[in-house]
């Protein structure tokens, strides 16, 4: 994913919608904050998003989603997701990171922040989240002071937040 791409997904999940602001909770989410990030953290091809507003609208999204003819045109696809997708710590909402621009339409894909974007992968777990995870630290791109911090201000079930911090500590 690059972020031209990033853009296009927003601009066409406006037009299907009619919705103008997004949430992206993927991968898809750093090039918000991380334009050039390297392929090692770009290698996903899809755009995990729901609509801000109304996120029932999210269901349009499907006609834009993996093997659709705009997967088979662009060589990449929407995810539609929901609110309930990701794991969050708590106050993700406010440092979301705005991308908003011409070549979105004027629409803003609300994409997380790369701390709160590697918890909810922390607390996902499957071994490409932590990968991605391993490579955020190799590049500098996240501290894991501040992902033990946000990791323990989840709000969830004490044992699925030790999994997750045990997975940290083993990064």
């Amino acid at each position: 994913m690059r972020h031209y791409q990033l853009e296009h997904a927003i601009r066409a999940a406006k037009g299907i919608t009619g919705e103008n602001e997004f949430i992206i909770i993927g991968s898809s989410a750093l090039l918000a904050s991380f334009p050039d990030a390297p392929p090692e953290l770009t290698a996903s091809l899809e755009v995990d998003i729901y609509p801000r507003q109304n996120p029932t609208a999210g269901e349009k999204l499907n006609a834009i989603a993996e093997l659709s003819p705009f997967h088979e045109t662009h060589g990449f696809w929407v995810d539609p997701v929901g609110p309930e997708t990701a794991v969050l710590p708590a106050g993700w909402d406010a440092r979301l990171v705005p991308l908003r621009n011409v070549n979105t339409d004027q629409a803003t894909g609300w994409c997380l922040d790369v701390h709160d974007l590697a918890v909810s992968k922390l607390f996902a777990g499957r071994e490409k989240d932590l990968e991605f995870i391993g490579a955020l630290l190799r590049n500098g791109f996240v501290r894991k002071t501040m992902l033990r911090e946000r990791a323990e201000s989840v709000s969830t079930d004490p044992k699925q937040k030790e999994l997750a911090l045990h997975r940290l500590a083993g990064l």
